[in-house]
């Protein structure tokens, strides 16, 4: 794997893991939640729709996505997912850094765990 192919693979997973931090900050918006809290309805998809945060964290997954398929352009998804485990750590310590997300043992090791079982699943 060339230098140009992992930053590749880091910039997806890092973009992945910045739009899930800014989508919770844009459904933890006070109208979203209100609109929510009426109940699913048109109200509360429009609402969702035209939050700005929303908008932004899905444009970054689609930007991730794209950088992704240039990662599978170059290498095997099996040499390349296990690098997707990262985002699952990069995406927790963000939570934590931004939302306040609460970090514990049981969260760390389990985050851990998963990372590690894309990591052998994919080299299987």
């Amino acid at each position: 794997m060339t230098p140009h192919v992992l930053l590749l693979i880091l910039a997806s997973v890092g973009l992945t893991s910045f739009a899930q931090i800014i989508l919770k900050a844009g459904m933890s918006d006070a109208a979203v939640l209100r609109a929510l809290d009426a109940g699913m309805s048109w109200q509360a998809v429009l609402s969702i729709a035209c939050q700005p945060m929303v908008v932004g964290g899905l444009l970054l997954y689609f930007a991730a996505a794209f950088v992704w398929l240039l990662v599978l352009a170059r290498v095997e998804v099996s040499l390349a997912y296990p690098f997707v485990g990262l985002g699952f750590v990069l995406t927790m310590l963000l939570g934590w850094a931004i939302h306040g997300d609460s970090l514990n043992a049981a969260r760390i090791i389990g985050t851990l765990i998963i990372s590690l079982g894309v990591v052998i699943l994919a080299r299987s």
